[in-house]
């Protein structure tokens, strides 16, 4: 990686911040590309591999970057991905309200599902952040389900980024638009340094 501290002619960010700058222009375009829904995992894919890139080969994260390589990994399987992930949050989503409408044991269910979405959450991070998502997510889910309970560690630093994103999204809501790049950095460290 370069250690250049002078700003170069025309840089809008000097090379301290160009890192930071290039991971939220990548939470915003994963955002937007986000927004059919269907399209999420691919996009959250995306954004791993794009961050990867940037930090490992010093290459800047561009807007046409992201989008040739958003490009590529739009298929079918992405948006059957993309399905199940809109049925499962729906879902998580239905047993929220029903613990909440009193449900019978709603004090020992509520805190079983926030664990099981916390738990679901890192899985899927964690197979976002993998190389086999560009081509298969059910190569990526494989390992990533056992990675998760088997190197613990890894798994606690992305569920604290995980409610960190989601404390920031819920205390100024624009910043949800933002989020997505903290959190594909944060699940391509884990992979590669946890």
């Amino acid at each position: 990686m370069a250690t250049a501290t002078k700003r170069e002619p025309g840089e809008l960010f000097g090379p301290r911040l160009a890192l930071f700058a290039d991971v939220l222009a990548v939470g915003l375009a994963t955002a937007a590309a986000s927004l059919p829904l269907l399209t999420a995992p691919a996009a959250m894919s995306t954004a791993c591999a794009v961050l990867d890139r940037r930090v490992r080969q010093d290459a800047p994260a561009t807007a046409g970057g992201y989008v040739r390589a958003l490009r590529s990994r739009l298929r079918p399987g992405d948006l059957l991905a993309g399905a199940g992930l809109l049925a499962g949050g729906a879902l998580l989503v239905f047993n929220a309200l029903a613990a909440g409408a009193g449900l019978p044991g709603a004090a020992v269910f509520r805190p079983a599902l926030y664990a099981v979405a916390g738990l679901l959450a890192v899985v899927l991070l964690r197979a976002c952040a993998r190389p086999e998502s560009a081509t298969s997510w059910r190569a990526a889910l494989r390992p990533t389900a056992y990675e998760a309970v088997s190197r613990p560690r890894a798994s606690a630093v992305l569920l604290l980024a995980v409610a960190t994103a989601a404390v920031c999204a819920w205390a100024y809501p624009p910043l949800a638009f933002l989020v997505s790049g903290p959190l594909a950095i944060a699940a391509r460290a884990t992979e590669h340094h946890l």
